[in-house]
């Protein structure tokens, strides 16, 4: 409550600033023209976890160019989206919104207007729109963008003389072409939509990079994860462990043998690489072009993955691997101070929309149920700062295929519903990071546990 006396203190100190104002000379001359809005690159990157990055700590990975670019930024260590598959999350990204509300449940449409969207209302106060890769939401709007090329699904492309080009070298060239079509009399937003690392589901390699990349890795042994064991398998819901379950499907894909799990993420981990090598050649062009000092950069990824923790591949449930995902924004108006620093509060895939548009100097829609993170840009973390948010996951074909999950995750605990199975997980991740120790029917925490469910509950009902 604010007390009277404060009130009156700060009246007082108002009142004094306006006579001060008062007795100082009127300015001459115009006022000064407004900053110009700044130019927007999104590099986009397609089942990229938290940690394949060599500034978060991987020590195989080889990413120098996204690492230059942390030494530039702010990186946010605690950034999760919202449900992890490839459509929801870009979904989200582009509404803002929770799935509950913009109602794109796997691959489809969103119902969210597209004029209270990030792209659509960046067109409408004059930027120069496009997208370059993966769309994954219906149909692509081309009508809703000044430039716009969209595909996904297989890693090397036919082109219309019958050769073939990988999709990471497509990308480049597309968001290139772009940078150097655009009219210079706009600002600009482009998305890169990477369609790598995710696998090419269909083929029996999975992961398939371009010939160049095959010396990288050659000769390295990539750690195998603690939790890849029979045992962190035998400590899942029993409804994850069945073979029919799509996770462990192409768990068996892809790291059933030592031998298959050092060929399998060798090569993520090369198209990861790809990647990197292609946003430095977009970024070099913004220096180029001189670009860098006007504008905004953003790298983060749509989902996590996991890489056989817990006999499990892909994303989807509500576990660290699957829900964290990197998130690098390098703004070039934010203090030298900033560069390089990270924060910890937590960041969600929703709080991009607004963001941004909050940078371009645009209201969000009122609709938007993301936060702008620039008090965390800053070094600041709000009192008000989200403690923990709400995670959510339709069934996908089956409950045996891909179940429903929901969760409340802070970044200490976890607390994790699995409906169609009536089944609860809750985890310390102080003491537990790697989420192994189901604590759920410990009586000493039977008296929190409502308390848990409720809170749930609570945002849950806000995501709608």
């Amino acid at each position: 409550m604010f007390h009277p006396s404060a009130f009156v203190l700060l009246c007082l100190v108002s009142f004094f600033a306006l006579i001060s104002r008062a007795d100082q000379p009127a300015q001459s001359g115009p006022p000064a023209p407004p900053a110009p809005a700044p130019n927007i690159l999104f590099l986009y990157a397609d089942d990229w976890r938290f940690d394949t990055l060599g500034s978060a700590g991987n020590r195989t990975v080889k990413t120098p160019c996204l690492d230059h670019l942390a030494t530039e930024s702010v990186s946010f260590v605690n950034s999760y989206v919202s449900t992890s598959i490839c459509g929801v999350s870009r979904a989200s990204l582009l509404t803002g919104q929770m799935m509950s509300r913009h109602g794109n449940l796997s691959f489809a449409a969103f119902r969210t207007p597209w004029k209270e969207t990030l792209p659509g209302l960046l067109r409408d106060h004059g930027y120069w729109v496009g997208h370059v890769g993966k769309w994954h939401c219906g149909k692509f709007p081309s009508e809703h963008f000044d430039f716009g090329k969209a595909y996904h699904g297989k890693h090397w492309i036919k082109q219309a003389d019958g050769s073939l080009v990988h999709v990471t070298a497509q990308n480049q060239k597309d968001a290139l072409e772009f940078l150097r079509s655009r009219p210079t009399d706009k600002p600009f937003f482009l998305t890169v939509a990477f369609c790598a690392p995710h696998a090419e589901d269909e083929n029996s390699e999975q992961y398939l990079p371009q010939p160049s990349s095959a010396p990288w890795y050659a000769g390295v042994n990539i750690p195998i994860p603690p939790t890849a064991t029979p045992e962190a398998t035998a400590k899942l819901p029993v409804f994850l462990q069945k073979p029919q379950n799509e996770s462990r499907r192409r768990w068996s894909l892809r790291f059933d043998t030592p031998e298959k799990y050092q060929n399998m993420v060798k090569n993520y981990y090369r198209l990861c690489s790809e990647v990197d090598a292609s946003c430095g050649a977009l970024l070099a062009e913004l220096d180029r072009q001189g670009l860098s000092q006007s504008t905004i950069v953003v790298f983060t990824g749509d989902n996590g993955y996991f890489l056989g923790e817990k006999g499990l591949a892909d994303k989807w449930y509500p576990y660290e691997e699957s829900i964290r995902v990197p998130l690098i924004i390098r703004d070039p108006r934010l203090p030298a101070s900033r560069k390089g620093q990270s924060h910890g509060g937590i960041a969600l895939n929703i709080d991009l929309a607004p963001t941004l548009l909050a940078k371009a100097g645009i209201s969000a829609s009122r609709a938007m149920q993301g936060h702008n993170l620039d008090p965390l840009l800053r070094g600041e973390t709000p009192a008000e700062w989200r403690k923990e948010f709400f995670y959510e996951h339709p069934v996908i074909k089956s409950k045996a295929f891909i179940p429903s999950s929901k969760a409340l995750v802070s970044v200490n605990d976890k607390y994790i519903l699995w409906p169609d199975f009536d089944t609860e997980e809750l985890f310390d991740l102080r003491s537990d990071p790697r989420e192994e120790h189901n604590l759920i029917a410990d009586p000493k925490l039977s008296r929190v546990l409502p308390g848990i469910r409720k809170r749930m509950q609570e945002l849950q009902d806000l995501a709608k």
